[in-house]
């Protein structure tokens, strides 16, 4: 029987990708006595206090339930900006589009750590600090340059002559736009929407300077979780797992668009 190199490698590099999450799960489901005691390949005394935890105690789920409105905010936000100035750059030539096109993206290079302290000064004399909106409009500074990024390749590949058409045909913009050009790119726009959510939820330096109790993400959260004999290591590897989960699920929904998503919808 003639074995295959090239699966045997894949196989071995998908166990390797394979074993943080399995040892944070591992993690999850022993006490904290049993993970600092030694090493173990699985739980030799299984428990559930961690997930119950979780569920139980307001501070933890009140930081995914935080967590999922910000990003359901800023995803929708930054999905609805950037579609018509993706269309702008898609479909006109303007002076300094290019650098202007250019100049967006650069906004998504810049680290977060540089914009914490101007977004906390800004939002502390307006009064949005402490909110889900707050949160949600600081991750659009990064989010939008890359949805109209993105957004500009999927509409690219879109042929003029459909915007031609349907104004022949009588179609208003809205009409045309809602109706005839967005289903063209649904796809695009479902890669763009999984790139936002995935910042947003992924991001800890903005979301942690910005609140502090009504607002603060689960992010925040697991990074203050101390108690008088230290860290509550299996408590924190629960919401670890449990944290995987929205970025999975956002993920098999989208799978098939992601490599497009990530050539920037140019193939």
């Amino acid at each position: 029987m003639k074995i295959n190199r090239s699966n045997i490698i894949i196989s071995l590099y998908i166990l390797f990708l394979m074993v943080p999450i399995y040892w944070l799960l591992n993690m999850s489901l022993k006490t904290n006595q049993e993970i600092l005691s030694g090493f173990s390949l699985w739980p030799q005394d299984l428990t559930f206090d961690n997930y119950i935890t979780i569920f139980t105690d307001p501070s933890w789920y009140d930081g995914y339930i935080n967590s999922i409105t910000y990003v359901v905010m800023n995803t929708v936000i930054s999905v609805a900006v950037a579609l018509p100035a993706a269309y702008a750059f898609s479909r006109y030539r303007f002076l300094g589009d290019k650098h202007l096109f250019f100049w967006l993206l650069t906004n998504r290079m810049a680290p977060p750590a540089v914009f914490a302290l101007p977004f906390f000064q800004l939002y502390s004399s307006v009064g949005l600090f402490d909110t889900h909106i707050a949160v949600a409009l600081a991750h659009t500074l990064f989010n939008v340059p890359l949805a109209v990024w993105i957004l500009e390749g999927f509409m690219s590949g879109v042929p003029k002559e459909i915007d031609e058409t349907a104004y022949v045909d009588g179609y208003s913009f809205p009409r045309f736009f809602t109706k005839i050009f967005m289903p063209l790119i649904a796809s695009g726009i479902g890669v763009v929407a999984f790139f936002c959510f995935m910042f947003s939820w992924v991001e800890l330096l903005i979301s942690r300077t910005l609140t502090s109790v009504d607002a603060k993400s689960i992010a925040a959260t697991m990074t203050r979780t101390v108690s008088a004999s230290g860290l509550d290591w299996g408590v924190l590897a629960a919401a670890g797992v449990l944290t995987i989960i929205p970025g999975a699920l956002v993920i098999y929904f989208v799978r098939n668009h992601i490599a497009r998503g990530f050539a920037l919808g140019r193939v």
